[in-house]
């Protein structure tokens, strides 16, 4: 099947940047908007993606549809999508790539292909793809074929299995390493803090942690503007685990860290407006100074 358009939902943080790749190298790029936020609007209006206005136009017009969204809205999107190709009796490849885990991926793919198109589970590692060769978007099913064809148009798509589960199953162990240790290192340096130990540890990570002292210092700071959307990620990969017969309760108290900076001012701003001076001691003392107002 030849793509001629592409279906985007949504064009938020990683969605637009996303459309953008896809329309720079020559592939239109539709969303609709319905229910968005104003920021979202104009990631969309930046990234040149072109705004319909019902999922019915969306579905007539797109033949492959991405879905880019925080965890908790990846099954109604696939109804509102499934809703508009049953009244339309249109048909699409429709590609779930949210950090879900394997069984709402397969809950997904089944409202999607009770509307009679085709279903693919992607799992998108990495950052919003501003450089080449940062991203990858793992996917698998029968159908991911697809969806790689948009391999021509910029992603580097990776096809790991025939079956729906195995790619976002990759996500969310990946993901139980990166922001599990995020979810650690933000709580462990709070806890100094309140002990009066931060400059005490921090010497000592100098000197024995070094390496992993370096990440906190790079990717802690910029977390609190993502922390809300991490956490339904968190419970997601908890979910996993549980599925799997592990404990789930690692990253269900990962899910309750993103909670907590979640109920920060820190987590008010967005990527555009994140201080980005701020220190990690800084954001550590803010998270404590917020928790000292809670007890």
């Amino acid at each position: 099947m030849a793509l001629r358009e592409v279906g985007l939902l949504s064009p938020g943080d990683m969605g637009h940047v996303v459309g953008q790749v896809l329309v720079d190298n020559g592939m239109p790029v539709l969303t609709c908007l319905q229910g968005r936020s104003e920021r979202t609007r104009a990631l969309a209006q930046k990234a040149k993606i072109e705004e319909v206005a019902s999922y019915e136009e969306l579905v007539r017009r797109a033949d492959l549809i991405l879905s880019i969204l925080v965890p908790a809205e990846a099954e109604k999107a696939a109804r509102l999508v499934s809703e508009a190709l049953r009244e339309t009796g249109e048909k699409a490849v429709y590609v779930d790539c949210n950090a879900v885990s394997p069984a709402t991926a397969r809950s997904v793919g089944k409202i999607i292909e009770e509307a009679g198109s085709l279903f693919v589970d992607a799992g998108i590692i990495g950052p919003p793809p501003m450089r080449k060769g940062t991203t990858r978007f793992y996917a698998s099913g029968a159908d991911a074929e697809h969806f790689a064809q948009l391999r021509d148009y910029g992603l580097e798509v990776r096809v790991i299995g025939c079956e729906i589960g195995q790619a976002s199953g990759l996500k969310m162990v990946y993901a139980a390493l990166t922001k599990g240790l995020t979810a650690l290192s933000t709580e462990l340096l709070v806890a100094a803090r309140q002990m009066g130990l931060y400059r005490d540890l921090l010497e000592e990570f100098r000197m024995s942690q070094k390496q992993e002292y370096g990440r906190m210092e790079k990717a802690l700071p910029s977390m609190p503007p993502k922390a809300r959307r991490w956490v339904g990620e968190m419970e997601e990969i908890a979910k996993t685990f549980q599925d799997l017969s592990l404990t789930p309760r690692i990253y269900q108290g990962a899910a309750e860290v993103y909670r907590f900076v979640g109920q920060t001012t820190l987590a008010d701003e967005t990527p555009e407006t994140r201080d980005k001076s701020r220190s990690l001691e800084e954001m550590v003392e803010i998270l404590a100074l917020h928790l000292t107002s809670q007890s």
